[in-house]
């Protein structure tokens, strides 16, 4: 890959936040609170690395002819090295998995609800049916008697 120089605009700003390069370091063995040079140095190798790599997949996709960059185009940066090449692979067949997990469980959703919207139908006509046994009580089956008497006023 082609060496790139950093942007005049980056140069001496972090790219990454402290908390993920910390994180990052961590996750690989280094102690909780690393210091302020090594993370520094970190988020320079990162950016560096993520430079090159955009550049050598976007000269890729240049070169067939297209002016956005595929998955294919990662993949060709990253043919002489085969174990970030298997990690690339890895994290977009990882991808593709959740998608696919996303539309099941979008499916499987929706017949959740159409079955629940049919209960509550089946619920309500049976309800109706029942109810039209029996008769509901309103304000028209008031006894007005029974009224002035429950309040102590007798006609």
């Amino acid at each position: 890959m082609e060496p790139r120089a950093r942007a005049a605009k980056n140069v001496g700003k972090m790219n990454f936040s402290n908390a993920e390069l910390a994180q990052l370091l961590y996750a690989h063995g280094d102690v909780k609170n690393p210091l302020p040079e090594t993370l520094r140095v970190l988020d320079e190798i990162l950016t560096d690395f993520m430079q090159a790599v955009a550049f050598e997949a976007s000269r890729a996709g240049q070169y067939t002819g297209r002016q956005k960059i595929k998955y294919e185009d990662f993949e060709f940066a990253f043919r002489k090295n085969p174990v970030f090449l298997g990690k690339v692979q890895e994290v977009f067949e990882k991808q593709r998995e959740i998608k696919k997990a996303r539309e099941i469980l979008r499916d499987g959703e929706d017949d959740i609800m159409k079955e629940a919207v049919e209960e509550e139908k089946k619920k309500a006509k049976a309800e109706d049916a029942k109810g039209s046994k029996d008769e509901e009580l309103g304000e028209d089956d008031d006894d007005a008697d029974a009224y002035a008497d429950a309040l102590g006023k007798k006609k």
